[in-house]
């Protein structure tokens, strides 16, 4: 049944392709229009803006740079209420499509279309353009905060989540960039298939094959049977592939080649198997780290990060930060069965002051910590156990730490909590890494993090 209340105008100079598109939307949607001129789309605009443009990217013979189709774009984006933008390209322009991704335009096809593809995407971008209209911090409620940062970083989502392009998230430790993931998940057409999260920096060399690419039966030692590796289990839906940027380089090979072959081959197979999946990745490795040729490979960054969102630090938004307190310590209270408290005058401003070296993780164990420490009648600055740590303050001589007060006694705790954030300060933050160099687990540094207040 046609939809009489969205307007969808087709803008190609090839009028057959324009004629196809308009008979297979117009069984779904009643207004379709059609245009062979962008010279002609501003007078279109005055008498009916329409909700959805299927955009081409080239009009006059022999151009094939886009800048004709980028150009439209651009004054559609600019429009107080601009309309959702499919862009319609050969599959040799698909650069140019992610290019049009990253100026807003909300998905692309490649000609000649799937008609079952075509109708998803318009219904999809439709959806979402309906959706917008309601404030970003409602759709993703999983990202708390309403600064600028948050509202750039949302809006972004927004505009990435309902495409297939991958997308690789950078941010320091506790930044949240697995929830960014999730919310990608969760406003992509993927959203009712699996989520599933590996971290790849944890992956041993010796299983990883077998963990992302399944094995058979009798292919080793300890293949008691068949297992499906992470690309099959998350057929249909999204695969987080976390701390990326720990991966050696061997498995990083294989890594690229199932992206660019689109299959995987199980350990003891005799045939590869397809894999439908959408790739988020994310690493807190300095970005100017991934393009070190001996750290990361460049064509497998170049299949990761066709889209990059950057999640700010919690420093960098510091207007949330108030929020966040009263989230976690109301979420503690209640975990916990404590009393309701307020911060003690001058607490909240020495909260919102301090940096957060471990952003929005580190917050929310100081907040379990105050509630379960915390004796007085209101929270206090020090019931978040934010003293800055004693490595910081020791001499650059000194050849170990002070391990003893005056009357003696030796202070493990401390030494434990210098040692960690030496390995933290030694390994750039790296969680992984600083597990590895510590002899522990991740859960077990994370455990002993939240202890120690870092």
């Amino acid at each position: 049944m046609a939809d009489s209340t969205a307007h969808l105008l087709i803008l190609d100079d090839d009028t057959d392709v324009a004629y196809a598109a308009r008979m297979l939307l117009r069984r779904r949607h009643a207004a379709v229009s059609t245009l062979d001129d962008p010279a002609r789309l501003d007078a279109l605009l005055r008498a009916d803006a329409p909700d959805l443009v299927l955009l081409d990217l080239n009009f006059t013979p022999g151009r094939v740079d886009g800048a004709e189709g980028l150009a439209v774009l651009d004054r559609l984006q600019a429009l107080a209420r601009p309309p959702a933008v499919i862009v319609l390209t050969a599959y040799a322009d698909v650069p140019l499509a992610v290019e049009a991704l990253k100026r807003g335009a909300a998905d692309f096809i490649t000609k000649p279309w799937d008609n079952a593809r075509l109708v998803a995407a318009v219904d999809n971008a439709l959806a979402r353009r309906t959706a917008s209209a309601a404030p970003p911090s409602s759709l993703m409620p999983e990202l708390m905060g309403d600064s600028a940062p948050m509202r750039e970083l949302k809006s972004m989502i927004a505009s990435v989540a309902p495409t297939e392009a991958n997308v690789m998230v950078l941010g320091e430790n506790g930044v949240g960039k697995e929830l960014v993931a999730r919310a990608i998940h969760h406003a992509s057409r993927r959203a009712a298939g699996t989520f599933l999260a590996v971290d790849m920096g944890a992956l041993p060399e010796s299983t990883f094959e077998s963990e992302l690419f399944g094995h058979r039966k009798g292919s080793f030692t300890d293949a008691r049977a068949d297992r499906s590796g992470r690309f099959q289990a998350a057929r249909g839906g999204t695969l987080f592939l976390d701390e990326i940027g720990n991966m050696a380089l061997p498995p990083q090979a294989k890594l690229l080649t199932a992206l660019e072959r689109r299959e995987v081959t199980p350990i003891g197979a005799d045939r590869p198997e397809p894999i439908d999946v959408r790739i988020v990745s994310a690493t807190n490795l300095e970005e100017a780290r991934l393009f070190d040729p001996c750290v990361f490979r460049p064509d497998l960054l170049f299949r990761l990060n066709t889209i990059v969102l950057r999640v700010p630090p919690l420093r960098a938004r510091r207007d949330d930060v108030p929020g966040l307190l009263h989230h976690y310590l109301s979420l503690y209270e209640g975990q916990y069965g404590r009393p309701v408290r307020e911060l003690a005058g001058g607490a909240l401003e020495r909260l919102c002051a301090w940096d957060w070296p471990g952003n929005v993780r580190a917050l929310r164990h100081a907040c379990e910590r105050a509630v379960i420490l915390g004796a007085q009648p209101e929270y206090r600055f020090e019931d978040f156990g934010l003293a800055a740590p004693a490595l910081a303050q020791a001499p650059a001589q000194a050849s170990a730490p002070a391990l003893a007060r005056e009357d003696g006694d030796f202070k493990l705790g401390a030494l434990e909590r210098e040692t960690i954030a030496a390995a933290l300060d030694k390994a750039k933050g790296n969680i992984s890494l600083a597990a590895r160099m510590l002899g522990l687990s991740r859960a077990a540094l994370y455990r002993k993090l939240g202890k120690h207040g870092i």
